[in-house]
C-alpha cells in the first residue's frame, strides 16, 4: 500500500494493519487471518468477504454487465478479463452468456498465479509477481471457472509496458492489471473476424501506483524497462563497468563473532557495513552499524549474542560486469551495494556448483571519488595540452 493511499486512510480516521505479502491466504498473518481475528476482537465489526460473498458476483450480473449489453446494443462477440476474486468475471461472464451464447470469454492471470485451467497453464519457475489486484494462491469461492472458455496467462513485463502506453497514447489513466487485461486481448482479439467486437475490462486506475510502474526508475530496477528505451542522456561514466573502481578487499564477518566485538571491529576499520559469510564464503546477509546498535538499545539482543542475530538482507547485490549507471541507481536508494563475483565450483562427485562470493562493498562516495578523480586527471591533461 503505498504512502498517499495511507495517509488518505489514517485522514478517514482509519488504523492501519500491514500484513505480510508473503503469507499464505490460510495463514494466521495474511490479510484474511488478520481480518478474520480482527472482527473476533472488534465489536459491532464486520467483513464484506470479497472471495466468498455472492453479492460480488450479483452486483456485476445486475450491473456491469447490463451496461455492456446497452452499450454494445447487445452484440459482442468477446469479453477480456483479468481474475482476482473472480467476482468481476464471473458476474459478467454469466449475464453474457445468457444473453450472447457464442460469446468467448478470456479469463486472465498472471504467471506465479493459480487460477487459471487447465492446470498445466500454471505450471512455471515463478513464486511472486508484481502486478497487484488479480491472481491468487487459492481458488477464491466466488470464482466460477466454468463460465470461462480460455485463459491466458500474463507477465509483469507486458502488463506495465501496456498500461504505460494506455496512459500515453490513449490518456487512460489505469493501473497495471488493466494493462494485463489489454495486453491479453492484443493477442487473443487476433482470433475474431472482421466486424466482430471484444470487450476489455480495465477494472483499475493509477491512483495507487504513482511510486510504482510509472516511475521509470521503479520499471528500470525491476527490469521491465531498459536505459536504452528512455532516450535520456546520461553522464559518460554511465556504461563503464564496475571493475574500474578498483575496490579494495572486503572486510567479512563469520556469524559466531559477537555483536560487541562487530561494533569494536567496524568502528576500527571505519566500516559502517560489513558482509557476514560463512566459513565457505558463502553471503548470509549484511550486518549495519545503526542496525546492531538500534537493535541493543531496543533491548532485542544483547552485546554478547553472535551477530547472525541481527543479519540484515534487504540490501542490493550488484556484479563487477554490470555498469555504474545500475550502480548509482540502486544508490539513489540505498546506502550501499554489495559486490559479488560468481564461480563455478566443482563438488566431488563432479557436478557443477555455481557459488557467489563477496568482492566488496561499494558506497556512493566510492562512486563520487572515481568520478571526481577521473575529471580531475582529465582536466589536468587538457591544461597541458592546452600549454603545449
Amino acid at each position: 500500500m503505498e504512502k498517499p493511499f495511507v495517509d488518505v486512510l489514517r485522514a478517514l480516521g482509519a488504523e492501519i494493519v500491514r500484513t505480510p505479502t508473503s503469507a499464505r491466504f490460510d495463514s494466521p498473518e495474511s490479510h484474511v487471518g488478520v481480518a478474520w481475528r480482527l472482527k473476533n476482537e472488534i465489536p459491532n465489526s464486520h467483513i464484506l468477504d470479497q472471495y466468498r460473498n455472492p453479492s460480488n458476483p450479483l452486483a456485476h450480473y445486475d450491473t456491469t454487465a447490463e451496461e455492456i449489453l446497452e452499450q454494445c446494443e447487445g452484440k459482442i462477440d468477446m469479453l477480456v478479463a483479468g481474475a482476482g476474486t473472480g467476482g468481476t468475471i464471473t458476474g459478467i461472464a454469466r449475464k453474457l452468456k445468457e444473453r450472447c451464447p457464442n460469446i468467448e470469454i478470456v479469463g486472465v492471470d498472471p504467471e506465479g498465479s493459480i487460477l487459471a485451467e487447465p492446470e498445466e497453464l500454471n505450471k512455471t519457475d515463478k513464486t511472486q509477481y508484481e502486478v497487484e489486484g488479480i491472481g491468487y494462491d487459492f481458488i477464491p469461492t466466488v470464482l466460477d471457472r466454468s463460465v470461462v472458455d480460455t485463459w491466458y496467462k500474463s507477465n509483469d513485463e507486458e502488463s506495465f509496458n501496456m498500461s504505460r502506453m494506455l496512459i500515453r497514447d490513449e490518456g487512460l489513466l489505469c493501473g497495471g492489471s488493466s494493462g494485463t487485461a489489454m495486453a491479453a486481448a492484443v493477442n487473443v482479439a487476433k482470433r475474431l473476424k472482421e466486424g466482430q467486437r471484444c470487450v476489455v475490462i480495465l477494472p483499475d486506475s493509477i491512483r495507487n501506483y504513482m511510486s510504482k510502474f510509472l516511475s521509470d526508475k521503479w520499471m528500470v530496477q525491476k527490469g521491465f524497462l531498459s536505459e536504452e528505451d528512455l532516450m535520456v542522456k546520461k553522464p559518460w561514466w554511465w556504461n563503464l563497468r564496475l571493475q574500474g573502481l578498483n575496490l579494495s578487499a572486503p572486510l567479512t564477518i563469520l556469524p559466531t563473532v559477537t555483536c560487541q566485538k562487530t561494533i569494536k571491529i567496524l568502528k576500527e576499520k571505519g566500516f559502517d557495513q560489513a558482509p557476514v559469510v560463512d566459513e565457505a564464503g558463502l553471503i548470509l546477509g549484511m550486518v549495519t552499524l545503526g542496525n546492531v546498535l538500534a537493535s541493543i538499545l531496543a533491548g532485542k539482543i544483547r552485546l554478547s549474542d553472535p551477530v547472525s542475530k541481527v543479519l540484515y538482507k534487504q540490501f542490493k547485490q550488484i556484479r563487477l560486469t554490470d555498469n555504474l549507471g545500475k550502480l548509482s541507481r540502486i544508490l539513489e536508494t540505498d546506502h550501499f551495494a554489495l559486490v559479488v563475483h560468481e564461480q563455478i565450483q566443482y563438488l566431488t562427485d563432479g557436478s557443477p556448483s555455481l557459488k557467489q562470493m563477496v568482492f566488496g562493498v561499494v558506497t556512493a562516495v566510492d562512486l563520487l571519488n572515481f568520478v571526481t578523480v577521473r575529471e580531475r586527471r582529465e582536466r589536468s591533461m587538457s591544461e597541458s595540452t592546452d600549454e603545449l
